[in-house]
């Protein structure tokens, strides 16, 4: 667990540091590793470079200051770690497919990246033999741990709402429509979906587990038993979108295929399918 400590401190280290311009070579002097050492475990371990994650940490504290301050904009782009307010839009449209004026307007704010937290003990991390993944359906008990999954990969669910969210979780955990893997009391694979439509209406697997079947677990468990025989959905960023670090090739791999473009909460997305064929495999 050596590894998993240094890439915390370099986690606590960018959250110290979030208003200022950072560059690897003052993060890896920070935690005494080489930068290129450094760039390689911090994505082997967490799925996104350390760029990414502090470009999406910066934007979203920039995201809070537009709805919950009056600090002009200007500001807010300097404290983001850009030299021009131009420069900040362009990054900040790209991500939030809204300018910084618009989004203040909108007075709705939603995060692109929390700060990651890896404090809890990971058994299966540490054995050596081959996981038995047992998914079970999800309880009211297990909300905390799911939300804080939830919390772990909103990378990859623009516009979440966690008061709605969990809302939402309730209904589908006492109609049996949830789904969790859990490591201990560590909630490491959660799905929601929908007998009706055989759609996934959100799935996430933790960060230090995306190599080990996590997703594939999960899918098996619906397609296997619980919603055999249909079309089975999930939506994921559309194609060349800057804020998606590898979730639309994660859905990719997993089987699915291209299918309509939509909009969900005013966000530009995709519909992918898994053929019934394969389904029923």
């Amino acid at each position: 667990m050596h590894q998993l400590e240094k890439i915390q401190a370099v986690i606590e280290y960018i959250e110290e540091h979030l208003t200022q311009k950072l560059d690897m070579n003052e993060i890896a002097g920070a935690v005494f590793y080489s930068r290129y050492y450094l760039q390689r475990i911090f994505s082997q371990t967490v799925g996104m470079t350390i760029h990414d994650y502090l470009q999406r940490r910066q934007l979203t504290e920039a995201a809070k200051l537009l709805v919950f301050s009056d600090m002009p904009i200007l500001d807010i782009a300097m404290l983001a770690g850009y030299e021009s307010q131009q420069a900040f839009t362009t990054v900040f449209s790209a991500m939030y497919k809204q300018t910084p004026h618009q989004f203040r307007i909108s007075e709705e704010f939603y995060p692109l990246q929390l700060k990651f937290q890896f404090e809890r003990s990971y058994p299966m991390l540490k054995s050596k033999q081959k996981q038995q993944w047992r998914v079970e359906f999800a309880c009211e008990a297990d909300i905390p741990c799911w939300m804080e999954l939830v919390r772990l990969v909103i990378d990859g669910f623009p516009h979440l709402d966690e008061e709605q969210y969990i809302e939402t979780l309730r209904d589908k955990i006492h109609s049996s429509q949830a789904l969790i893997l859990k490591d201990g009391e560590t909630a490491i694979g959660i799905m929601m979906f929908s007998y009706r439509t055989g759609s996934i209406e959100f799935m996430g697997t933790h960060p230090l587990y995306r190599q080990m079947g996590v997703p594939e677990a999960l899918l098996n468990q619906v397609m296997g038993e619980l919603i055999k025989g249909k079309e089975i959905s999930i939506t994921t960023f559309r194609e060349g979108d800057k804020a998606d670090i590898g979730h639309r090739r994660e859905i990719i791999g997993l089987g699915f295929a291209e299918a309509e473009l939509l909009v969900e909460y005013g966000y530009p997305t995709q519909r992918f399918v898994l053929p019934k064929e394969e389904s029923n495999d």
